[in-house]
């Protein structure tokens, strides 16, 4: 019986490579998707947009946070994938009583890349995860090589705002505090853990140069740059696709390009 370890250090016993499978975590369920799962996935949440194909046609079994378990139980799922920070801690115990659950811990890239792999292993698609994981590294390494050398961009004072009302930014132990690394952005929180709430007075006194306004959770727009900029005269606000940031699944092969369109931009 193929034993697999998810990236808590919990151990899976699967009978057989996974033919129902549930994902509660969308940039998981995009990684599927990639991986070439289509027929094997079950169910996924309302949050996965992507695919379309299958936000509009896979059965829905709840949000990431308020999981539908009667859903769960009519789909009868051989393994369920699963995140510690996007998923409740009681509702995935629950399931654990009833279900295979690999969970992911991300907050590196390197944390994302042994992810691709371990979902590869345990749905019998290595071999594809493996070519998703070589293709990130060589995209993510030549970015790293060409913001080394954008003097105007490397290591600027920047601050990332996921939420509004109140504001909340990022601490250093988030994958995002590690996507603004490979950009060449200098997290002004990042001695702070998990996603802080800050106030205008924190953002002038951090130093920022740079305010990124993501796209998720908190919708930001154009008006609230307008809204930012009296309060922050000097600092550079734009908006950026959170998608990029912190999806840690296949979108990472998209993100490198997505980054040197916004550092020129930002330039």
């Amino acid at each position: 019986m193929p034993l697999f370890t998810d990236q808590l250090g919990r151990r899976l016993y699967l009978n057989q490579t996974p033919t129902r499978i549930v994902s509660l975590v969308p940039s998981q369920t995009e990684l599927l998707y990639d991986l070439g799962l289509n027929t094997e996935v079950g169910g996924i949440t309302k949050f996965c947009v992507h695919p379309e194909t299958w936000f509009r046609n896979k059965i829905k079994v709840g949000g990431t946070k308020k999981i539908e378990m009667q859903i769960i139980k009519n789909i009868q799922p051989d393994l369920i994938i699963a995140n510690k920070e996007e998923n409740d801690k009681t509702q995935i115990e629950a399931l654990t009583e009833n279900y295979p659950v690999w969970i992911s811990d991300i907050k590196t890239i390197d944390d994302a890349l042994r992810m691709i792999i371990s979902v590869g292993d345990i749905t019998g698609k290595r071999e594809e995860a493996v070519h998703v994981v070589t293709s990130i590294k060589i995209k993510f390494d030549a970015l790293r090589r060409e913001v080394a050398f954008i003097s105007r961009i490397n290591e600027a004072a920047t601050a990332y705002l996921i939420w509004r009302k109140p504001y909340m930014t990022v601490g250093g132990d988030t994958f995002i505090n590690d996507m603004m690394k490979c950009c060449g952005f200098k997290n002004m929180f990042e001695n702070k853990m998990r996603y802080p709430e800050v106030d205008i007075d924190e953002l002038k006194n951090s130093g920022c140069k740079i305010l990124l306004l993501s796209s998720e959770p908190y919708p930001f727009t154009q008006k609230h740059i307008e809204e930012l900029k009296p309060q922050l005269p000097g600092t550079k606000i734009a908006l950026v696709d959170g998608e990029m940031f912190s999806w840690y699944g296949s979108r990472l092969l998209r993100a490198p390009d997505y980054f040197r369109l916004l550092l020129q931009e930002i330039q």
